[in-house]
This record gives C-alpha cells, sequence and structure tokens, in this order.
C-alpha cells in the first residue's frame, strides 16, 4: 500500500521559497527547546515531530536544547524525562544537545552591550510596578524614573546584580525601547532578574538569570538556527525577538509560528497537570489518563501512532480543537497492525463440557496476527472446564444476537462448536455455570458437513487460565472543555479508571513483556501495567478499545 502523500504545510513552503532564493545557503537547521518544568505531553510531540521532521525532510539538522531560565521551577528530573521522551519517538538530536544555561556568560556579555549602547538600564521598580506601569493596549505605557540612568551608572548596578549584592527582586535590568508601543511585549520588557536560587545546572554561580524572550533569540542566534519554530503565542513576542537581535548586530534566524495542538477532553497545562499529580488525583506524571508522553507511552501508545497523528492533524496558522477519536484511531491502526493476539476473559462464566473427556488437556493453534504473516501461531491449552466472557451468554436472546443461548450452538475460536444444554443458577437467580457439548468433528472451527454458526466466541481454560486485575481506563475529563466554568477540576471524570478483578487470560500472558501491547480478542487493546505489576499480582490496562458491532446495534437501537 503506497503512502498517502500529505499536502505541503506553509513552512516547508516557506523553506522551500527560502531554498529557491539561496537566503540559508540552503541549510535548514531547527531546535525543539522545551523548558524543563514538568513532563512533555501530547501538543509538545507535535512539535517535536514538526521540527524533527522539517529538518529530516529537508536534509537538515534539529537540536534539542533545554531553556532552563528559571532555576525555581525546572530540575534534572524534567531533563531526564524530556530526553527519555524525545528518543522514544525515535529522533535524534546528534552531539547537539544544549541547554541555555550553557550560555549565560554570552548572554551577561550581550546585555552589557544594550547598556553601553544606552538602550539597556537597571529599574528598581517592583514587579507590580512595572506590570501597572505598562499600560494597557488602549493607554500608554509610564516611563520608569530609573530610564535615565547614565551607562556607567547601569553598568556599575549590573555588576552588582551579578556579584549579589541585592535580594531578590530588587532591580532588573530592562530594554529601553518604547513605553508607548502599540505591542505591550515592547515596552521596556525585563531582560534580568535577581533569583538567588540554585540552577540545576550551573549550581550557584548565577544570582540573576535571562528572562526567556532575551534567551529565545540569543541561544537561536548562536546555534545558527535557520527557522526557529514557535507556537501562535509568540508571534507578539516576534517583534522584540527581532529587535534585540538587530541592536547586537548578531546572526538573526527567521521565527515562524503555528497553531498549537488542542485536544477535546483534554488539558496541557503544565501547571494544572502538576496539579493533579500533586493533589493525588492521578498516579504521577506517567498516569495512563495522562496526556504527558510518558502517561501515553505507559498506556501502549506507540511512537509510531504519534508520529502518524502528528502528520495527519497538520499544521496550520489557525487555533482548532482536534477530537481525541483521530489519536485513538491512529493508535487502533498501528496496533492492528503489529500487536499479538490473545485471548482473555473479562467477566468469567464458567462453561462445563460434558461430552469432553476427563483430565485431558489438547491444544489448538492460534494465529498470532492475522495482519501479519510472519507473526506465526502459538498453542492454546484448551480442556473440559473453560471460561467465556458473561455477556456472550443471554438466556432470553433477541433476534440480533448470535452469540451462546439455551440450545444454541456457537464456535469457540481455533477450538470447536458448542452448544448450550443446561443453565444453572445460584439462589439468587444468576446464572454461574452452563453445561454444554461439542462436537469432536469441529476442531479447528469447521464442521464436515459444512454447516455454519453466526457466533465466535473467545475463551479460556479453566485449569490454565492466570488471574490479572484489568484497568479500564476513560478519558480524565467528562467536559470536551475541561476549563469550561473556569474550574477544570469540577469536570473531573469520577469514572476514569474502572478495575476489574480477576479476569481469566490464557497463560501466555503470564510472562507478557511490558513494551508490548496486546490485542485481547474481541475485547481491545491492552499492555500489562509495569509500574504497578509484581509476581504476585498481574495488572493489564486498557490501551484503547475495539469497535463492538453489538454495543453498536444496542446504542441506536436504545429506546
Amino acid at each position: 500500500m503506497d503512502k498517502i502523500k500529505q499536502p505541503i504545510n506553509f513552512i516547508q513552503k516557506i523553506i522551500d521559497e527560502d531554498n529557491n532564493s539561496g537566503k540559508w545557503n540552503g541549510r535548514v537547521h531547527t531546535r525543539f527547546p522545551p523548558e524543563p518544568n514538568g513532563y512533555l505531553h501530547i501538543g509538545h510531540a507535535k512539535s517535536i515531530c514538526l521540527n524533527f521532521g522539517i529538518a529530516k525532510k529537508n536534509k537538515g539538522k534539529c537540536n534539542l536544547r533545554f531553556d532552563d531560565t528559571n532555576p525555581l521551577k525546572e530540575n534534572k528530573e524534567y531533563v531526564q524525562s524530556i530526553i527519555k521522551d524525545v528518543k522514544w519517538l525515535g529522533f535524534d538530536w546528534e552531539d547537539r544537545l544544549f541547554f541555555a544555561s550553557d550560555y549565560f556568560q554570552q548572554f551577561y556579555k550581550y546585555a552589557i552591550t544594550l547598556i553601553k549602547k544606552n538602550v539597556a538600564y537597571v529599574c528598581d521598580l517592583d514587579a507590580n510596578d512595572i506590570r501597572i506601569n505598562r499600560g494597557t493596549l488602549s493607554n500608554p505605557g509610564t516611563e520608569s524614573p530609573f530610564r535615565k540612568r547614565s551607562v556607567d551608572e547601569n553598568l556599575d548596578l549590573f555588576e552588582k546584580m551579578k556579584l549579589g549584592d541585592f535580594p531578590d527582586g530588587a532591580k532588573t535590568l530592562r530594554a529601553k525601547i518604547d513605553m508607548n508601543h502599540p505591542n505591550l511585549n515592547m515596552r521596556d520588557p525585563v531582560i534580568y532578574r535577581i533569583l538567588h536560587a540554585r540552577h540545576h545546572n550551573t549550581g550557584n554561580d548565577w544570582c540573576i538569570y535571562p528572562m526567556y524572550d532575551w534567551a529565545h533569540g540569543l541561544e537561536d542566534s548562536i546555534e545558527k538556527i535557520t527557522h526557529s519554530i514557535c507556537t501562535l503565542e509568540f508571534e507578539d513576542h516576534r517583534p522584540l525577538y527581532d529587535w534585540y537581535l538587530n541592536e547586537l548586530g548578531v546572526y538573526h534566524p527567521q521565527q515562524i509560528e503555528f497553531a498549537r495542538l488542542n485536544l477535546n477532553y483534554t488539558i496541557v497545562s503544565k501547571r494544572k497537570l502538576k496539579k493533579l499529580v500533586e493533589n493525588k488525583i492521578v498516579d504521577g506524571w506517567d498516569d495512563p489518563r495522562m496526556p504527558t508522553i510518558s502517561g501515553l507511552r505507559r498506556r501502549g501508545y506507540t511512537p509510531e501512532s504519534i508520529r502518524r497523528f502528528s502528520e495527519d492533524v497538520g499544521v496550520t496558522k489557525r487555533d482548532t480543537v482536534v477530537d481525541i477519536a483521530r489519536l485513538e484511531n491512529s493508535l487502533r491502526e498501528n496496533l492492528n497492525k503489529i500487536s499479538q493476539r490473545k485471548m482473555a476473559v473479562l467477566d468469567p462464566l464458567k462453561i462445563v463440557i460434558t461430552n469432553y473427556p476427563s483430565n485431558e488437556t489438547e491444544y489448538v493453534d492460534a494465529i498470532n496476527n492475522p495482519e501479519d504473516s510472519n507473526a506465526g501461531k502459538r498453542q492454546l491449552p484448551f480442556s473440559k472446564e473453560i471460561f467465556i466472557e458473561r455477556s456472550d451468554f443471554m438466556e432470553n436472546p433477541p433476534k440480533k444476537f448470535f452469540r451462546l443461548g439455551p440450545g444454541r450452538e456457537v464456535r469457540l475460536r481455533y477450538a470447536y462448536f458448542i452448544t448450550c444444554k443446561e443453565v444453572i443458577k445460584n439462589e439468587n437467580g444468576i446464572v454461574e455455570l452452563l453445561h454444554c457439548t461439542y462436537d469432536p468433528k469441529t476442531k479447528g472451527g469447521r464442521a464436515p458437513d459444512g454447516r455454519k454458526v453466526r457466533g465466535a466466541l473467545h475463551w479460556v481454560s479453566v485449569d490454565h487460565a492466570i488471574n490479572a486485575d484489568i484497568h479500564v481506563y476513560d478519558r480524565l475529563f467528562i467536559s470536551e472543555n475541561p476549563e469550561l466554568g473556569g474550574d477544570f477540576m469540577k469536570n473531573l471524570n469520577p469514572n476514569s479508571l474502572k478495575i476489574i478483578k480477576s479476569a481469566k487470560l490464557e497463560p501466555s500472558l503470564k510472562s507478557a513483556d511490558s513494551s508490548s501491547t496486546f490485542q485481547f480478542e474481541r475485547q481491545g487493546y491492552f499492555k500489562k501495567d509495569e509500574k504497578n505489576s509484581s509476581n504476585k499480582n498481574n495488572i493489564f490496562m486498557l490501551t484503547v478499545s475495539l469497535k463492538d458491532s453489538w454495543k453498536k446495534y444496542l446504542k441506536k437501537n436504545k429506546s
């Protein structure tokens, strides 16, 4: 099957124009610059795929760079998690792993250059006063009373800031641009603030730290980036990006903005995700309900499915909300091709095959993956007593129900035809056991007389089944827009996790690899939970469901 040709996005069109004009001498050099203040999420995945993908498509390079300019929120745990996530998605930055903190000394020298040009000054206003004096979109700002300090005084004060002579918040270094500028970002923005805090990379070497807008463009310049690809919220920051680089007269990359990925039923704000973690609403950053890459990986998502999804949603200049079902469908398509099939009964109902020999076990051949001829087969044990799914039996089945019922014949997948002869109930009237007979001539699911049955059921041998708990995850939020109403915590789904005890699984799953996702036949795709499973307790979690034709019928015909 030929790969679907994707339309050229607007960023690639810009690159094509640049290459045709010789603007960058045919170079394409991008970067993915996360701040290490939390775990990466599905929105970051799109940016990763875009930046590394653009570089690969154009035979260029892509750097991994950490914008670590705020020691109060950043740490090595986040750095390591980000490195792991980017690698897992299948991308390689080679030897180009950088940190903003690698350039702190250079940033400082660049700041001195601006002071000497008299376009930067040390300001004594606190953060609140700076915010108030900045004005609004309809009202001009007010100049700082410290704006007219001399170059020498500013150089002296800035040096003292660096040496730690002032407490946190006492002074800032600001750019001297225009307090009447229509773009608020250009009204004397802060370049440096004082923070007496230990940095994960530089330790206590610095007590002044650069603001993001100052560091961002300089990093791009130092690394000789050609196309600085940012999300749309940085469009209003581009004039400041350009101003800094122009004032310094240094290498000047091109900033390009695209719309970030927004998914329904999903929150991607690091601050809000952190709140879920700290309040123990979820089981850490890698909780399978979280939109973090580590959460998706733990749940059973594949790098291929995320890369394909990122490609399919495309790149635009307009904010839109993407249905999370598209991400799930991308996963289904990928897992269908690569996942081994297994038998698992989540809500077991016991069957005794009355005419099957006692104390006998035979083995039937089962296909590992019908989509992959190289996947081979496995052998499943079959015996007198088996489990089927309780929902596969109805005492008074309607016309469209083709599964097991009194007097009905169905096919056990890979095994035999069986017929229900007797229904045994407990004192509460609940069915607890079925007596069935089998046709020994139908092994493998074919009848010599050519008769057909509509129903085909999965099953597990009672004597060989292993027990497992099944964690069935649903969406974390009940609202398509979790922030509707202002408090996202009020839209939490109270049923986002359902635990099924004592499910019955085929014996091969006892040694299941926690890195593999399996299709439980007729159930969905499941993965062993490496975090919570143990030798004594097997836990499998739902990765993504299958489309159930019977459930669809019931929903359609619900009165």
